[in-house]
């Protein structure tokens, strides 16, 4: 068996290889820090020249959402990168898309808000990618990665499921996993894509395509909104992803994600060695969202504590999700300002000695 490829790569690049493997026929983007670096390999690959992949930097986010939404109706594998603000340019598009079921992967690498705000990590685009962000009943699947290597799992995964039912898939990372380098697996090519008989490429003979999102019918439109609703149970009940870290005795649940999870793994590790029982559990998938993994770890815990590079947005589904078992306290750095273990120790040990 042959051996894999590993390479010394930053989080924003290894998706750029990642998605050219991944079998993707089209880039559209817009450079914003922190995550520029992806259009750049892009560009640097030229993967035209070998797979026929487009790459292309449109004039503004606002273009890119939309020739993602052209590419995605013609069936081919698309998709795009910005960060936050540029992320909010997008969301009207990102309405459309779920409306028309298109699939396609949004990569959003976080950075410090609100407004133009920092270019520094953030995590505070939680409530903008779980909970909406455009307008309309619909979901977004959202993956978040907590180390490079799984930015390109991910990344496969991404496409896969966006393709599988039809719909928008976001990778939620932020700044550090976007900037820092580690090595990483390469992962194989794909020889062959899913069939798309949906996709507009010319119907010839056979049966009229349309990809469509406006419904001027009020009964045809509840009734597009209820089949959207059950494909998304569907998704929920198939596709929700989480990592359990001693969680099996854990009286103090740290609840985080991406690369605020690993380092709550560092605090988790410590706090053990002081002789507290605690635990992490990490989403891996926040919408669909682990919540019945919680509500289950709930049983035994005495206290959990949400850490996120946010102001507290997380938090909110912890505390669903918990359902009164247990008290739910926060723990955030913002800004830019990421939170060290020492923080969250000290954080956890306040929440464990608040339960009376």
């Amino acid at each position: 068996m042959a051996e894999k490829e590993v390479k010394l790569m930053k989080g924003n690049e290894v998706i750029a290889h990642a998605a050219i493997r991944y079998g993707c026929d089209g880039y559209f983007g817009y450079p914003i820090t922190p995550q520029s670096e992806v259009m750049e390999t892009l560009m640097e690959l030229k993967p035209w020249e070998t797979t026929g992949m487009v790459v292309l930097q449109a004039e503004s986010e606002i273009s890119s959402i939309n020739m993602v939404y052209g590419g995605a109706s013609t069936g081919k594998r698309v998709m795009t990168s910005s960060s936050s603000p540029g992320i909010s340019l997008m969301s009207e598009g990102l309405s459309y898309l779920a409306g028309a079921e298109l699939p396609c992967l949004i990569v959003n690498c976080q950075r410090g808000g609100p407004g133009l705000g920092s270019i520094q990590p953030a995590q505070s685009d939680y409530f903008q990618m779980t909970k909406g962000g455009g307008h309309g009943d619909y979901r977004l699947i959202v993956f978040a990665p907590d180390s490079v290597q799984e930015a390109v799992d991910l990344t496969y995964s991404a496409f896969e499921t966006a393709d599988k039912y039809r719909t928008p898939v976001v990778i939620l990372g932020d700044g550090m996993i976007g900037q820092m380098m580690e090595p990483v697996e390469m992962p194989d090519e794909i020889a062959e894509l899913p069939e798309k008989p949906w996709a507009t490429t010319g119907c010839g003979k056979g049966e009229r395509r349309i990809i469509n999102s406006l419904y001027i019918e009020p009964d045809v439109m509840e009734k597009v909104n209820f089949r959207l609703q059950e494909k998304y149970r569907t998704i929920a009940q198939n596709e929700t992803r989480w990592e359990e870290y001693f969680i099996d005795d854990a009286e103090m649940v740290i609840a985080a994600y991406g690369t605020t999870a690993r380092i709550a793994k560092k605090s988790v590790k410590e706090l053990r060695k002081a002789g507290i029982k605690a635990g992490l559990i990490r989403p891996i998938t926040l919408w669909p969202f682990p919540a019945e993994a919680i509500n289950k770890a709930a049983d035994k815990a005495k206290a959990f504590l949400t850490v996120e590079m946010s102001c507290g947005q997380m938090v909110e589904d912890v505390r669903l999700a918990v359902n009164g078992k247990a008290p739910v306290e926060f723990f955030g750095r913002t800004g830019g300002m990421i939170p060290s273990w020492k923080e969250i120790y000290a954080a956890a040990e306040k929440a464990l000695g608040g339960v009376k």
